[in-house]
């Protein structure tokens, strides 16, 4: 298909072999000065009938040929031009025939009046200046070019806004474009019954076997009476399919007359719905996994949803890799009308790594609440932690200690990315504090650390990547928790270096530092959607203090693949304190 006066060529092709690509004619189109987006769903009408024509008798090619005209009439009226003048003019070249399709477009329609009327309770006073918004926002403005498209779109999301809030019972009770398509000019008009203002009712519920309605409740919190909101009712169901309760939620309002209690002031109550799918009692789950730090990963869980008729689950997994096994068993509790996730659980974990073979038992308290801005992007996670711990440490080279401790924690997550688990833009933001003690002997210890990265999107693909992290422990012991000092290395942090292996010589072991920080540039350029090369330099140390410490530099190249589970890389890394060479790879944002 060849398009003249913007000489735009486009060839349809019928079929694959030789005689089929003869048999279809070849299209030529003058579009006389439409608009590109006009001239793109004219090619695309009639390319959808040229294909045709390849199968066809000569009498049925010439029907064709007739819509093929007729197509073009009705792609330009929904764009606009009402009044076109289009040929069909057939020829012959070697290549078979020919479509010569000329377009005299004649004046674009642009609209001249906009009627938009409200009646029912949002027409009261009290509603003035939504009303006088949504004739702001409305798009379709006097002098604009008329397409259907638009016009369409424009009503639906008028009545969109309208039902979104308060008036759940919209409906449009007039729409009329009046065309004039000798003076090309178009009035329009739209008159929206919001109906009564509408507030909630009483919660009714099916579904429900063995899970409590007072689960429900705790996430469907509201009291009878209060005014309906669209964005709560998504929310709600948004909750209530992300617990492990359900496979599948759903939170309407009832619309049904005989369900409506119409109040003393005209307002209606209508009942909230909520309609469930529950999921399985039970479900074991198992991953399997391997990276450069840790080698093979193998994870198990067994989860039990509702304990006793109670609105709680529990998880008991396993997990064993190359540095690390752990069991643990975790009790969650519903989610409080405030929105906090408490938990509580048991851990027994070992791990040997740089020397320090390190066991541990523990039990503890977690409350977790996520947050996110409706008008944004940015998502904020808020967790404490209450964990009683005793530590078997040993040390290869020094002498090995016991502690038991008491250790609160608090940490706050900012996040604002384009993408969770694969960022092209934006940052994250991760702060912690910490305090504790030794039980045996009331010797206090404390830590607080900083988190930063920030991505930049570069060109049409590639990403800069900054990352940051520092830390500070304070103690009157050398006795700390294992996970309480500063160790640094590996994959996700220095590259070049091993797990870990960069921290405090005691013996032959390294141990946590009180004091770290570590920084990391990095510059991914993909080749496609899919592949693509990164290059980084990563810098820092973990020491007794920031002064005596001893950058490690680490910098290489690699390859990176984009997965649904983000980011898998491979790099070569040269730790130039070490003067050293790993091959480094792992999943994920390195944060």
């Amino acid at each position: 298909m060849r398009a003249r006066r913007p000489l735009l060529v486009l060839l349809l092709a019928g079929g694959l072999t030789g005689n089929a690509i003869a048999a279809v004619p070849e299209v030529i189109i003058d579009p006389g000065g439409v608009s590109p987006a006009a001239l793109r769903a004219i090619t695309s009408a009639v390319g959808v009938i040229t294909r045709l024509a390849g199968d066809e008798d000569g009498g049925e090619v010439s029907r064709l040929r007739r819509r093929a005209r007729d197509a073009v009439v009705s792609t330009l009226e929904t764009q606009g031009y009402f009044s076109p003048r289009v040929t069909l003019q057939v020829g012959r070249d070697i290549g078979g025939e020919t479509w010569n399709i000329t377009i005299v477009p004649n004046a674009r329609t642009v609209v001249r009046g906009v009627d938009l009327a409200f009646s029912g309770g949002i027409a009261a006073p009290a509603f003035a200046q939504r009303l006088e918004a949504l004739r702001k926002a409305w798009p379709l403005k006097e002098g604009r070019p008329f397409i259907n498209e638009v016009w369409s779109r424009a009503k639906g999301d008028l009545l969109d806004s309208v039902a979104s809030r308060d008036f759940y019972l919209a409906r449009i009770t007039r729409s009329e474009a009046r065309v004039t398509a000798a003076d090309a000019r178009a009035d329009l008009g739209v008159t929206i019954d919001s109906g009564p203002r509408v507030r909630l009712g009483e919660l009714q519920t099916s579904g429900l076997k063995r899970v409590p309605v007072s689960l429900v409740k705790r996430y469907v919190n509201y009291a009878p009476g209060d005014p309906y909101r669209q964005q709560q009712l998504d929310d709600w169901q948004q909750a209530l399919q992300s617990t492990s309760f359900f496979r599948g939620a759903f939170v309407t309002l009832d619309s049904d007359a005989s369900q409506r209690t119409v109040l003393p002031n005209g307002d209606v109550e209508l009942p909230v719905r909520v309609r469930v799918s529950e999921a399985p009692a039970r479900s074991v789950t198992g991953s399997l996994g391997v990276d450069s730090d840790n080698g093979v990963r193998l994870e198990g869980l067994y989860r039990q949803n509702i304990v006793f008729g109670l609105p709680v689950w529990t998880e008991t997994g396993a997990g064993v890799d190359r540095n690390q096994q752990r069991l643990f068993y975790d009790v969650h509790l519903p989610p409080t009308e405030s929105g906090y996730r408490d938990s509580i659980g048991t851990l027994y974990q070992h791990s040997d790594i740089e020397g320090v073979d390190n066991s541990r038992l523990a039990v503890g308290w977690k409350r977790r609440q996520e947050r996110h801005d409706a008008d944004s992007r940015v998502e904020y996670e808020t967790q404490w932690a209450l964990v009683a711990a005793y530590d078997k440490t040993r040390l290869a080279g020094a002498p090995s200690y016991e502690v038991p401790s008491l250790v609160a924690t608090w940490d706050w997550l900012r996040r604002d990315v384009n993408d969770k688990y694969d960022p092209r833009e934006g940052n994250l933001v991760d702060f912690n504090v910490g305090a504790g003690a030794t039980l045996d002997r009331r010797e206090p210890f404390y830590r607080t650390s900083l988190r930063v990265q920030k991505w930049w999107p570069v060109g049409r693909r590639d990403v800069f990547t900054m990352r940051g992290e520092i830390g500070k422990v304070w103690s009157h012991t050398q006795r700390l928790p294992d996970d309480f000092g500063f160790r640094t290395g590996g994959a996700r942090t220095i590259r070049g270096y091993r797990y870990l292996s960069i921290g405090l010589p005691r013996g032959d072991a390294t141990i946590g530092a009180p004091a770290l920080f570590v920084g990391s540039v990095q510059y991914t350029h993909y080749l496609n959607e899919h592949f693509g090369i990164e290059t980084f330099v990563d810098a820092g140390d973990a020491a007794a203090s920031f002064g005596q410490m001893r950058m490690r530099v680490g910098y290489g190249v690699g390859a990176v693949v984009r997965t649904p589970a983000g980011p898998f890389s491979v790099d070569v890394a040269y730790g130039q304190y070490d003067h050293s060479v790993r091959l480094v790879f792992s999943m994920g944002v390195a944060f």
